[in-house]
């Protein structure tokens, strides 16, 4: 019987030790990406202590339910509309956003007419459902936002007592932002306005001029922020624009906005990330942290394919701005999120 030698017992303490800090470290930490195919990702928390989690899904609309943020890669998601057989929202669901307003649900959604697809007939539509968990109950086809121009990625905020609408108008060979306050959650105001278009290189790819997916993000010093994404998702350099407001200022005035000269989060060759953009923003569990969430390719492909879910946590500059840093690789280990 062969004998069990002190460095045997020294060896096997060494090799339990390892095992559990490795086990505590993977503990507390997690991996991009979050969905290997999640294009347009949206997380929202809301206060029954989940995060509510969509994506393009093209022919579809699904939401995850999680109460991490990191978690969502562990969820299933459950599928909660389909388009109908014809129509003006029967194709290419694109970029859903889910809200809690007024005491319901909605999800503003992008579609545009099987009968007779492409930008002239892109627009932004809303479902709405009045149940306490939105993975229940009925959602109720409100229609079309009654927007000026045909367009994208309609997005919602508020800010010192009044509603917002954002959204990417088609304007020529331009996709535009525009902003509108709200009557309801279905209907914006007349009066729209244009607070930003291309004018830098950055924002132009070939025959395409894009602006699109404009995100609130309240500043720290008295500013609000309009994080947008530049360039057409196909362009491996397409990035994050800046918008930036004072708090106080009317938001309906085109000269309000002033736009950042540079990209604020842009391609990482030396990480492998590429086309980061199309954002959301959200709080960590115990809200101390902020955190954006993304889509990037983890190779320069030229095509809007192969666009992962992504997030990483951001912070502030001494003026109050938000710094977003480089887009991490895939695989790098993160802290995990304060709070899960």
């Amino acid at each position: 019987m062969k004998k069990f030698k002190k460095t045997d017992a020294l060896l096997l303490a060494l090799t339990i030790f390892w095992s559990a800090l490795t086990a505590q470290a993977q503990d507390k930490t997690f991996t991009n990406p979050l969905l290997p195919n999640g294009p347009d990702p949206w997380a929202y928390r809301h206060t029954d202590g989940n995060y509510y989690f969509m994506s393009t899904g093209g022919n579809k609309l699904a939401i995850y339910k999680s109460k991490t943020l990191s978690g969502i890669k562990q969820v299933s998601p459950q599928v909660i509309w389909t388009p109908p057989a014809a129509g003006p929202n029967s194709k290419d669901i694109w970029a859903p956003e889910i809200h809690f307003l007024d005491g319901k649900w909605y999800i503003y959604y992008t579609a545009t007419d099987k009968a007779n697809p492409g930008d002239k007939t892109r627009y932004v539509f809303v479902l709405e459902n009045a149940s306490q968990d939105p993975l229940t109950g009925t959602w109720v086809d409100k229609g079309k936002i009654n927007t000026n121009y045909s367009g994208l990625d309609g997005s919602v905020f508020e800010h010192r007592g009044k509603r917002y609408f954002l959204y990417s108008a088609y304007v020529g060979p331009q996709s535009r932002l525009f902003i509108a306050e709200m009557k309801n959650p279905w209907t914006i105001s007349e009066k729209q306005i244009e607070i930003a278009k291309p004018t830098y290189d950055w924002e132009k790819f070939k025959d395409r001029e894009i602006l699109e997916g404009p995100q609130f993000l309240m500043g720290q010093k008295g500013t609000l922020h309009i994080i947008y994404s530049a360039s057409a998702c196909w362009d491996d350099n397409y990035a994050l624009g800046m918008l930036t407001a004072s708090a106080t200022s009317d938001l309906l005035s085109g000269k309000t906005w002033q736009k950042a000269p540079a990209p604020v989060f842009k391609a990482s060759p030396e990480n492998n990330v590429y086309g980061p953009g199309h954002n959301s923003f959200t709080k960590s569990p115990d809200g101390k942290e902020d955190w954006i969430v993304y889509h990037a390719k983890s190779e320069a492909n030229g095509a809007c394919s192969g666009r992962s879910t992504r997030i990483q946590k951001f912070t502030w500059k001494p003026n109050g701005t938000p710094d977003f840093g480089i887009p991490l690789a895939i695989e790098t280990a993160i802290t995990k999120p304060s709070g899960e």
